[in-house]
């Protein structure tokens, strides 16, 4: 898939069809400026260029740092799959699962690390890491929902970060962009891998994905979470640049 000439980093019937502007029945006031509209339904939308914006602004944030400097933190098995994918292929380092308080803070905490900037998948379930990044004045950027809070956060990405779907493409933009900057690709022609690929699970991963679907089904029939594209795709009849929050 190449660039778009519009700037996005994929077409956008793409990042439609992955979800990655569909947000949750809550809003918080720190995501309100991030907001393109609220359907019918409950569910608030997400401005889709700010999305994209903000997750190539990302990448060339990471682009900065070599990949030993870079940690993501990803304690959700849809978030910590294809965050596996692009550290193996871009060398980052990677806190699967729980994350252990201490972890950059306490130097005799097993696999303590000081990263230079971290990158959490939500924000949510990765407070302590945000925490601890900002007590040690380490830079974060946050794959933020329309639920979540921002407090700490550097650089936020406005996205869906609980769509498997939609995980899986920002680490395919990620690890493709990273993968530019580092000089292991030359051109987009050369990154063999495709979004599937960071969809799929790890082999280890697979009776946890069951617990955490059934989980995420319980929370979209709560209205916390929407449901899974590409059934909850909608494409807004107006460039979602232009259009804001009608209140």
């Amino acid at each position: 898939m190449e660039k778009e000439k519009s700037g996005l980093p994929l077409k956008q019937e793409v990042l439609l069809e992955a979800g990655v502007h569909i947000g949750t029945k809550i809003r918080t006031s720190d995501m309100r400026e991030f907001i393109f509209k609220r359907r019918d339904d409950g569910l608030y939308i997400l401005d889709l260029r700010k999305s994209a914006e903000r997750l190539m602004a990302a990448a060339k944030l990471l682009a900065r740092y070599k990949p030993d400097e870079i940690t993501v933190v990803a304690s959700r098995i849809y978030s910590s799959n294809p965050a596996s994918k692009f550290s193996a292929l871009t060398g980052v380092n990677l806190i699967r699962g729980r994350f252990v308080p201490g972890t950059m803070t306490n130097m005799t905490c097993k696999g303590f690390m000081e990263p230079k900037i971290v990158l959490v998948c939500d924000p949510k379930g990765e407070r302590e890491a945000i925490a601890e990044s900002a007590k040690n004045g380490v830079p974060v950027i946050a794959l933020c929902d329309t639920d979540n809070d921002t407090k700490f956060i550097d650089l936020i990405i406005p996205i869906n970060n609980k769509g498997k779907r939609s995980l899986a493409l920002i680490f395919y933009v990620l690890a493709r962009e990273l993968m530019m900057a580092q000089g292991t690709i030359k051109t987009y022609d050369e990154f063999t891998y495709d979004i599937g690929y960071f969809e799929q699970l790890i082999p280890e991963s697979r009776k946890e994905a069951v617990k955490e679907a059934a989980a995420e089904e319980a929370a979209v029939a709560e209205g916390a979470v929407p449901p899974a594209a590409p059934e909850a795709v909608e494409k807004p009849a107006e460039p979602a640049v232009e259009k804001k929050e009608g209140g």
